[in-house]
């Protein structure tokens, strides 16, 4: 089942000479977000890039110009700020509320930085910029409009962003599926399941689909598709199921066991209380696929698991009670370094990104200050991995849903 949504304004005007020579280089011949793979997802693919030592990065110093504290080897540049034009004189202003994001690597060198808009009644959707290989922004623009509450989301390896709605009104929320470069019409991915989605995440392997449910008793999802191997034909049909884990002890949780959701689409009782005996997880947040394993977090206990897809097993890797004062609270979206850190970005907490890092310490990497009343969201490294994107949401304004107040940054020198 394929339900279209109405294309953005940007679909319905003619492709600016940049684009369209990118699109003519990724897939010509194409004409569906199914037809071809177009840009090269950066999000869960273990892509080559440079391998930064967080271990060694050193403090984080003053705030810079920007207001970011950092350590000594890194700088800061803002690319966006929501109410704003990014591109002088372009015609794309800059949403408010930006929350998840990803990149995806151009045909010509280039990337494409997208983001999630977090505001209500249908203002929400996806932005993106287009930056060209020496790092300049040169586009701006939106590829969904008219959606609501679209919080976080993931990056599938056929080039494509799953946006997801965060609907905690009526727990119906969707996940759509987005053209990078706003050329092709979103689509609705219905056999994902209808509830409060946060976050997804895909593993090549097997073709399954990992999601995230942002509410106090939320559960752990897994879509196996029925053509595992389609790309986006892989998200038409399958089965939702919800996690159960068991052998409570320590650190390791134990197995899990996947139990069928009898009705996907919510159309009855809500998703999650169909499945009454899966595991509750206290307000899932961010997930990530990194080296093989399931990163995600649990906002409302302060914790990072790792699942075992091979394994079928299930870990606590970070937990804020185990520390007489915690490194890392609030803990929201998640990225990896494609060597092994994950990065957990707060919403509230110290407003830093913090990395658990590969040689097992718990380090920050940035700060955002003078913005108490704002989180971190979005974070995402370009294709060679020096560059990393991520916004604070409603900047000093502290404005929920805003149409303004969001700021979006770029991190060099990794």
């Amino acid at each position: 089942m394929e339900t279209h949504l109405k294309p953005s304004r940007r679909w319905a005007e003619n492709i600016t000479l940049d684009r369209r020579s990118v699109l003519r280089g990724a897939v010509a011949g194409a004409g569906t977000l199914a037809a071809g793979r177009f840009l090269a997802a950066c999000g869960n693919a273990d892509a080559p890039r440079r391998v930064f030592d967080f271990d060694s990065m050193g403090p984080l110093g003053e705030p810079d110009e920007n207001g970011i504290r950092l350590p000594a080897a890194l700088r800061s540049r803002i690319v966006a700020r929501s109410g704003e034009l990014p591109i002088p004189g372009g015609s794309y202003v800059w949403h408010g509320a930006p929350d998840g994001g990803a990149v995806f690597a151009a045909a010509d060198g280039g990337w494409v930085y997208v983001s999630n808009s977090e505001r209500l009644n249908g203002a929400g959707g996806v932005g993106a910029l287009r930056f060209s290989p020496d790092g300049s922004l040169v586009d701006a623009y939106p590829i969904l409009e008219g959606s609501s509450m679209n919080c976080a989301g993931g990056s599938t390896p056929w080039g494509t962003w799953l946006s997801c709605e965060e609907d905690f009104f009526q727990q119906r929320g969707r996940v759509i599926e987005c053209d990078p470069l706003g050329v092709r019409a979103p689509i609705e991915r219905p056999a994902l399941g209808l509830f409060i989605h946060e976050a997804a995440c895909i593993d090549p392997r097997s073709g399954c689909v990992y999601l995230t449910e942002d509410a106090h008793n939320g559960r752990f999802y897994r879509f196996t598709p029925d053509e595992p191997h389609g790309g986006a034909r892989s998200l038409e049909s399958g089965r939702l199921e919800a996690a159960k884990v068991g052998n409570v002890g320590g650190d390791t949780v134990g197995s899990v066991e996947w139990i069928v959701v009898p009705d996907p689409l919510a159309l009855g009782t809500v998703t999650r209380l169909q499945v009454p005996e899966a595991s509750a997880f206290d307000g899932g947040e961010g997930i990530w696929l990194e080296q093989g394993l399931i990163y995600f977090s649990t906002k409302g206990d302060n914790r990072v698991w790792t699942y075992d897809p091979r394994k079928e097993s299930l870990r606590i890797s970070y937990d804020a009670a185990a520390f007489a004062e915690a490194p890392l609270t609030g803990v929201d979206n998640v990225t990896g370094s494609g060597a092994g850190d994950i990065l957990v970005a707060e919403d509230a907490g110290r407003m830093q990104i913090v990395v658990l890092t590969r040689g097992g310490s718990v380090v920050p990497l940035l700060q955002v200050v003078d913005q108490p009343l704002s989180e971190i969201t979005g974070p995402a490294f370009d294709p060679s991995g020096t560059r990393l994107y991520f916004s604070s949401q409603r900047g000093s304004t502290g404005q929920i849903f805003g149409a303004t107040g969001g700021i979006t940054y770029e991190i060099q020198g990794f």
